[in-house]
């Protein structure tokens, strides 16, 4: 199993791509539309300024949660390009999440697209760590993402729509 393993789902927001944007950059409030993490928080050297967005490089943290665990993630931001794509990789390149975003409606809605993607270095550390197991932890990732993804971007479009 060394290929990537992707997902993406979109959803159609009431609201223009330079809104949403400012949203889903602000890892910050990840915890109020994510199933999984609860809480990002910048490092201290890279937090925007108030009302700023985030720049490419930019390091932050993530604390998922699920019934049977809680542990901690490091991110980096590896796209930031305002109101088209927010990007970052989790660890050593091992998942990549975006939110990509198209304008619809003559600007006055967006498409937002969420992607995960598991990519063969995620794929080798799990091999690593989880030996015999690697398939099942692998497969577990794979469905959080498949149910997680259409969660979270409802849970977007509520809050960018104002609900």
């Amino acid at each position: 199993m060394a290929d990537a393993l992707t997902h993406a789902d979109s959803i159609t927001i009431a609201a223009p791509p330079a809104e949403v944007y400012a949203l889903v950059s602000d890892v910050t409030r990840t915890g109020e539309w994510s199933p999984v993490c609860k809480a990002c928080w910048w490092d201290e050297a890279d937090a925007p300024e108030p009302g700023g967005s985030p720049r490419v490089g930019a390091h932050f943290t993530g604390r998922n949660e699920t019934p049977e665990r809680t542990w901690e993630t490091r991110s980096q931001v590896v796209v930031a390009d305002p109101g088209r794509e927010f990007a970052w990789i989790v660890g050593q390149g091992f998942v990549r999440w975006s939110y990509m975003l198209g304008a619809l409606d003559d600007g006055a809605a967006t498409e937002l697209t969420e992607t995960w993607e598991f990519t063969p270095a995620g794929i080798a550390a799990f091999a690593q760590r989880y030996g015999d197991q690697t398939d099942r932890e692998v497969e577990i990732r794979t469905q959080m993402a498949r149910e997680g993804i259409p969660a979270t971007l409802a849970a977007v479009k509520r809050i960018a729509e104002g609900g």
